[in-house]
């Protein structure tokens, strides 16, 4: 029987079909009333978990999220999809924009050694901010070997082999358990969460920790001074072809 435990970080991010909007004072972008879901590429890390699982390789898996009360939303999805548990690792609405890659690997690194998971999964960005650094925070900080932009996952006794896609094709990587996985598009497509899985979801063990003290750090080194639309380049291919007649 499977012994290995997983740890999948799942974040809440603005659906991807909805159009952005930026805030009028520059700060950000528009989030009130509107449409949050998890990020997609955190969907394929837990559906990788759930098939490992599906394969009697795998014992458990454990969702996490940090961020406001509304991430429990997405910790239930990840129920939903087939996790066993559920953490949500909780930072105020006030502090959440303050909370980035280096925060996140950081308290991902605490739960990974305090859970003793053999496996941590994450999606290889978030399409918010495309930052694509958690993953690789997160080994440094527990100091285990690291597998990026895998798009496909064997698990192979104590070792876990990944083909990760990289400039020239593809690379093949084994390494030996403990280690951090971060998922590409191509690893799998995720299963639906439908909405009786998801009201089902919520009896399943959930935990709530405060996660405030490792947001602060984030303050002295990052700031973000202002956030717009990119600027107009060119011109529609129509006018284009004007100009060239």
């Amino acid at each position: 029987m499977a012994e290995l435990r997983a740890l999948v970080a799942v974040k809440r991010v603005i659906d991807f079909a909805v159009k952005i909007r930026v805030k009028p004072d520059r700060t950000g972008v528009v989030t009130d009333g509107v449409k949050h879901s998890m990020n997609p590429f955190c969907e394929i890390a837990v559906e990788e978990a759930v098939r490992l699982k599906e394969k009697k390789l795998v014992k458990e898996i454990i969702a996490v999220s940090c961020g406001p009360a509304q991430c429990q939303e997405t910790i239930r999805t990840a129920l939903a999809m087939g996790a066993d548990r559920g953490i949500h690792v909780e930072v105020p609405a006030a502090e959440a924009d303050r909370l980035g890659p280096l925060q996140v690997a950081r308290v991902l690194a605490k739960l990974a050694e305090k859970e003793k998971v053999d496996l941590v999964l994450l999606g290889k960005q978030a399409i918010d901010d495309d930052c694509n650094q958690t993953g690789q925070m997160t080994a440094g900080f527990l100091d285990w070997p690291q597998g990026t932009f895998a798009s496909q996952v064997t698990l192979e006794g104590d070792k876990v082999k990944v083909e990760r896609e990289i400039d020239g094709g593809l690379e093949t990587l084994r390494l030996k358990l403990p280690a951090v996985v971060t998922a590409d598009l191509r690893l799998n497509e995720p299963r639906y969460a439908t909405l009786p899985n998801i009201m089902g979801a919520g009896p399943k063990a959930s935990a709530s920790g405060n996660g405030s003290a490792d947001v602060a750090p984030m303050e002295a080194g990052c700031r973000r001074l202002g956030q717009g639309r990119p600027v107009n380049r060119g011109l529609p291919c129509a006018e284009s072809q004007e100009e060239e007649d």
